[in-house]
């Protein structure tokens, strides 16, 4: 993985994200030298899930309504299936995720989290990939869905499960440091 010391990346999630997909990218990322924030609609701790039984819980570190791009270096969106279909309803985060897409700035979805891409209307002409259950839902948003470990179009990194998660932060990583905002 690509040394992204000094980055600062940002994971939105909320209650029922899939455990792996949101700790083994945070503590990968931590380990290679970046600082990770967590924004959630609001401060209590958020129920993970490991496929459909409860895991660990996490405290949010800041407010989805506080996040302000202009201090983070990139975007991931972890699935499961109650966090991207709660959060594609809150217009923060779908803001959040739109705004991060148009400025450049890599932003990667895991398992469902492509929901989030879907509802802020950035698949368009994207090569992109998901959980089976998704791939429609990217195809009706114009997306060209392939089936792959992980697919990289642009600023937009997507992954299908917990099993791409190796090959997922590597493109993510790459993709922060390509973007050359912080030193590699």
């Amino acid at each position: 993985m690509p040394a992204i010391t000094n980055s600062r990346i940002l994971i939105i999630a909320t209650d029922g994200f899939e455990q792996s997909e949101l700790f083994d990218p945070r503590d990968a990322l931590i380990a290679a030298g970046a600082s990770v924030t967590l924004a959630s609609p609001d401060l209590n701790p958020i129920q993970g899930m490991k496929h459909d039984e409860k895991g660990d819980t996490i405290t949010p570190d800041i407010r989805l309504d506080a996040v302000r791009i202009e201090g983070y270096d990139g975007l991931i969106l972890p699935g499961g299936v109650a966090n991207p279909d709660t959060l594609r309803t809150n217009a923060a985060a779908v803001s959040l995720v739109r705004a991060f897409v148009t400025t450049g700035k890599p932003v990667a979805a895991i398992c469902h989290g492509p929901w989030l891409l879907v509802e802020a209307d950035v698949v368009n002409g994207r090569t992109v990939t998901g959980w089976p259950s998704v791939r429609t839902d990217l195809r009706n948003a114009g997306g060209n869905v392939v089936d792959q470990a992980v697919a990289v179009d642009g600023n937009i990194i997507t992954s299908r499960n917990p099993d791409d998660i190796p090959a997922f932060i590597e493109a993510f990583s790459q993709a922060v440091v390509e973007a050359g905002t912080v030193t590699a």
